[in-house]
């Protein structure tokens, strides 16, 4: 009597779709964990890693085999790749991808962007020159043969989030308009965390505004009748998701430390805007954008009392310490409002960038 062996191989396969499979680094990836073996682990030694603007910073990624030291089979070439979680997490933006002595970074990440590798099993990420646009969630996925797994960390950046509206008044910004309005004032639009953050801060501010996400929301720490009802808790309120291109609000900005100089101009006159911008050009410098009066007042205690030219034609000043005739009841950089450029006459605020 003849019998038969048959020796089977139990797996478990999941396969992960890319938009683009025209190249290595856009492959159609198939998972397959062979259960008869070691598990290819990935691990983020922190979740969370907090960096500044024009600094440099290490997302930590490492791999290895569950219950064994070694980090790979020897069998198969290690294959790293890095991406961004875009705020919605419906996306991935390429950020840098290595196998044996390959390497490529992509778009902003361009030379600014490498493998620590302390180790034959580290796979973090180093990222020069920090900036705003770096901010958030950052997945490692390391592949070997056929099996790979993921970690994500998420890097915060110190800085301050602030309400911004057009020359035009509340509430006419879409969401693209909102996006270019901060990146004028050396800022970027907000994400929902870092608007709760600052809110947990005590930001209150009755005007809805969008962030990264596409939603419309405002942080409301003293509940009051305009802002949703006095008998509210206080919180983030949430207008939920509205059309990009059609409806219109304010912005959440936020922005982080600069290398430069900002300042009051000492002038002998005050200045119409016209003025202004060419009282910090013979000084140097330029006229200081909107972000760079709230980093200066937020980040570094700036506190000057004297109404100033901004680059949007709006008027502020930084108080870091409330006093009478100076913003009495709280630290704020004040709003005077848009005046007329050609015939209101103010001093200015400068910002001079270091080499």
């Amino acid at each position: 009597m003849t019998s038969l062996l048959f020796l089977v191989l139990i797996s478990v396969c999941w396969a992960d779709p890319h938009p683009d499979n025209s190249s290595l680094e856009h492959e159609r990836i198939i998972h397959i964990q062979e259960e008869n073996g070691p598990r290819l682990l990935v691990v983020a030694e922190q979740a969370k890693i907090f960096s500044q603007r024009g600094g440099n910073v290490t997302l930590p990624c490492k791999f290895y085999h569950e219950h064994t030291s070694i980090a790979g089979s020897g069998t198969h070439k290690i294959r790293v790749k890095w991406t961004k979680l875009t705020s919605d997490y419906l996306k991935e933006v390429d950020v840098f991808v290595a196998m044996g002595h390959h390497r490529k970074s992509y778009g902003k990440y361009q030379g600014r962007v490498f493998l620590r590798e302390s180790s034959e099993n580290d796979a973090s990420l180093v990222i020069t020159n920090i900036m705003l646009e770096d901010y958030g969630r950052y997945k490692c996925e390391v592949i070997e043969g056929l099996e790979d797994d993921t970690a994500v960390v998420a890097l915060n950046l110190e800085g301050v989030v602030f309400p911004y509206s057009p020359r035009l008044g509340r509430y006419n910004l879409n969401f693209h308009e909102a996006q270019q309005a901060c990146l004028d004032q050396d800022s970027i639009i907000a994400s929902f965390d870092q608007l709760y953050e600052a809110w947990r801060s005590g930001l209150d501010w009755c005007n809805a505004g969008w962030l990264s996400d596409g939603s419309v929301q405002y942080p409301i720490t003293k509940p009051r009748e305009p802002c949703g009802g006095k008998n509210t808790v206080p919180g983030v309120r949430n207008y939920g998701f509205w059309d990009k291109d059609k409806s219109r609000y304010d912005v959440f900005c936020f922005t982080s430390n600069f290398n430069g100089r900002f300042y009051y101009l000492i002038h002998p006159t005050k200045l119409t805007y016209d003025e202004a911008v060419q009282a910090c050009l013979k000084d140097g410098a330029q006229i200081a954008k909107v972000g760079q009066i709230f980093a200066a007042w937020k980040l570094l205690g700036y506190d000057r009392c004297d109404a100033g030219w901004l680059a949007d034609g709006s008027v502020r000043y930084p108080i870091s310490r409330p006093r009478k005739r100076c913003s009495p009841n709280e630290a704020a950089v004040r709003f005077v409002g848009f005046p007329d450029k050609k015939h209101k006459l103010y001093g200015v605020y400068c910002f001079r960038a270091y080499n």
